[in-house]
């Protein structure tokens, strides 16, 4: 060992690969990284250990779940194969979206400059010429009707807050605003598949589709179930210009939610945007926000909701951060159910 080596501590060795500590936790536990450690026990991460991270962090910025990580820094050079094959695709299809969308913008400016359009006109024809979705809502209660906006809907956005936060209530609130919307709620947990299999059974297209997603998720390391299977069967059925899905995670091990967030991201920019209600650290990686997400949070104190970015320091935040657990640590809370009394 090199004696002049630098080794950090993983608060400094975090902060200068760009992730939290709980990330480097994470990696420690699946074991991908071995911080070296000293003779009191504490974590230490020298070169080598820097550059594994290194690897892992820019694997997960690609997509890629922690069970294919670990198999691509295992040698499985296939398992990297698809999944950039997987990013590939989508960002050619970005690509694609965003020349059309250059040539409805110059199309757009052509009109500007024919006559003189108001400002809520010219925001309707932007809206239009990205194919955005904005969403507009009164806050039902417990807020008191504050107005709540959204300019432009996500491909994902995940919606958070502590128990009683009335992220339900604003979850379902959306689904019943935005035009075309649809809400997934628990109820698809029930009856166990047997709603599912009757819709794949009368529908083979969808059922082509549903076994494609199984087979993606497998594939990147998650756990075929019931309740997988009954939200792919709601997710991948058509019609809904948006879908608002309660508690992604429900009925799901960890490794099928870090699989099933990894499968949700390499859809086709087209795909129709998905809300989200979460409380898994599984679903919700912060450290692994792509660009076309976004992250709203409940306050517990039910101010307004508020759009949170994914990086230490923005408002909300750390608040955020508290209502995010492991799905061990998720468990122990399953079917608890926050009473507020009326004023």
């Amino acid at each position: 060992m090199n004696s002049t080596a630098l080794f950090l501590n993983p608060a400094d060795a975090a902060r200068l690969l760009g992730v939290s500590t709980k990330a480097l936790r994470i990696y420690e536990e699946r074991g991908l990284l071995r911080p070296l450690r000293s003779a009191a026990g504490w974590r230490s991460y020298g070169p080598d250990e820097i550059a594994r991270c290194r690897e892992i962090v820019e694997l997960r910025r690609l997509g890629l779940s922690l069970n294919e990580v670990a198999r691509v820094l295992g040698g499985d050079a296939s398992a990297l194969e698809r999944a950039l094959a997987a990013h590939e695709a989508a960002l050619e299809a970005h690509v694609g979206q965003l020349k059309e969308t250059v040539q409805r913008v110059r199309h757009l400016r052509g009109e500007i400059g024919r006559k003189v359009l108001s400002a809520s006109s010219v925001m309707s024809h932007v809206l239009e010429a990205t194919d955005a979705i904005a969403v507009a809502i009164d806050l039902p209660w417990p807020w008191g009707g504050e107005r709540f906006e959204i300019r432009c809907l996500q491909k994902l956005t995940y919606v958070v807050g502590p128990l009683g936060s009335g992220k339900t209530r604003l979850a379902t609130h959306l689904a019943q605003s935005i035009p075309g919307a649809t809400f997934i709620g628990l109820d698809r947990l029930q009856d166990g598949t047997e709603a599912a299999k009757a819709l794949l059974d009368a529908n083979p297209p969808l059922g082509i589709r549903v076994r494609d997603a199984m087979a993606a998720i497998e594939d990147a390391g998650g756990v075929s179930c019931d309740a997988l299977l009954a939200l792919l069967t709601a997710i991948e059925t058509g019609g809904a210009t948006v879908q608002v899905i309660d508690m992604l995670e429900q009925g799901l091990c960890e490794a099928t939610q870090e699989a099933l967030i990894c499968f949700l991201r390499r859809r086709a920019p087209t795909a129709r945007p998905l809300i989200f209600l979460t409380r898994s650290s599984a679903i919700l990686d912060l450290d692994t926000v792509g660009a076309n997400e976004a992250i709203i949070f409940c306050p517990a104190n039910h101010s307004p909701p508020i759009l949170v970015a994914p990086y230490r320091g923005a408002e909300g935040y750390e608040a955020l951060t508290m209502c995010l657990a492991t799905p061990e640590i998720r468990a122990r809370t399953d079917g608890v159910i926050a009473v507020r009394r009326h004023a």
